[in-house]
């Protein structure tokens, strides 16, 4: 499969880019609003074309896919772009800024016959399917899971994660990643609470602390923020026993990570190699091209993710805790 990249973001020429070329696949083309800057990258990682416009690179009838990591508030336009073009689309998360367009989006591309993926990497990581496994196989129904991510960015950064009309924050940073953890070990909660702060003024929130509430009495807390250092940890608590891995979401390609699990008193470590978990989820979305599969985050996973963030900003707002239909 040939991939084009929309924009020249550091996380896909820093990971994504070298998944593809990593796999069987191939990054054909390049694009960004800075002819230059797009060359000097094509150039760096051996990419054979390289566009000074997104709109030149999608009229490239020679690809097959694209990969877009650009701004969270500009994906929506740039996914249509790309299946009116007949391009099959991975993009980065979260996929849209709200459920409803999240949703809208998908029926966009199923309508003209393409692929959608949302770019969650972790969930093709083996640390992260074995975790599932054992919480599904070994260990009893799940009560609590604690979930978070949070990292320091810079005083005085001048990053798209802070602009809210590019629909940044921490949430849509890095704490989406803790209500796809959650909702993979508890599902869709009945009812979120959540409370924010925005330390920097900037229009978006740096912190967020959030609890998740299920109609059997099972709860999720969850943390996100741009203001303490990097920790990206999930912990779940069940009947009979706990699982616990770190770091678990964004894993470097080099590092190997682990998980530890208790249960009837016994206590067991696994430990995972290096694993290049972007590549992974690109084999796996071109195997989905290919056969028509569903990816493994699919529609219903990625719609309901943001459902869960859109109550998450709602009950912020309004100080009340927000019920889930």
């Amino acid at each position: 499969m040939r991939f084009g990249v929309l924009s020249t973001a550091a996380i896909g020429i820093d990971s994504v880019i070298p998944g593809i070329q990593a796999s069987p696949h191939e990054v054909a083309a390049i694009a960004s609003r800075d002819g230059d800057r797009a060359a000097a990258v094509a150039d760096r990682l051996d990419i054979p074309t390289s566009y000074g416009s997104y709109e030149q690179l999608l009229d490239d009838d020679t690809l097959d896919a694209v990969y877009i990591p650009l701004p969270n508030g500009l994906h929506a336009e740039w996914i249509r772009a790309a299946a009116d073009a007949g391009l099959h689309v991975v993009c980065e998360k979260p996929l849209t800024a709200s459920a409803e367009e999240t949703a809208a989006v998908f029926d966009y591309c199923e309508e003209r016959g393409v692929t959608l993926m949302e770019a969650f990497m972790y969930r093709y990581h083996p640390l992260t399917e074995r975790a599932v496994e054992v919480v599904d196989d070994e260990l009893g129904p799940v009560r609590n899971v604690t979930s978070t991510f949070t990292f320091r960015m810079p005083d005085g950064a001048e990053d798209i994660r802070l602009d809210p009309e590019l629909a940044g924050g921490s949430v849509m940073d890095v704490g989406c990643y803790a209500v796809s953890a959650a909702r993979l070990f508890l599902g869709d909660p009945d009812r979120v609470y959540a409370t924010t702060t925005d330390r920097r003024d900037c229009g978006v929130e740096t912190e967020t602390a959030a609890v998740l509430s299920y109609g059997d009495g099972a709860s999720a807390r969850l943390q996100s923020g741009f203001e303490t250092p990097l920790t990206q940890y999930y912990r779940v608590e069940t009947t009979d026993g706990w699982l616990r891995a770190e770091p678990t979401f964004d894993v470097g390609v080099d590092n190997p990570t682990e998980l530890t699990y208790a249960v009837d008193g016994r206590e067991v470590t696994e430990r995972f190699d290096p694993v290049d978990h972007y590549r992974r989820e690109i084999e796996q979305f071109a195997d989905c091209v290919d056969s028509g599969a569903t990816p493994r985050v699919d529609r219903t996973e990625s719609v309901a993710i943001m459902r869960v963030i859109d109550a998450l900003y709602e009950s912020a707002r309004t100080g009340q805790p927000v019920e889930l239909d």
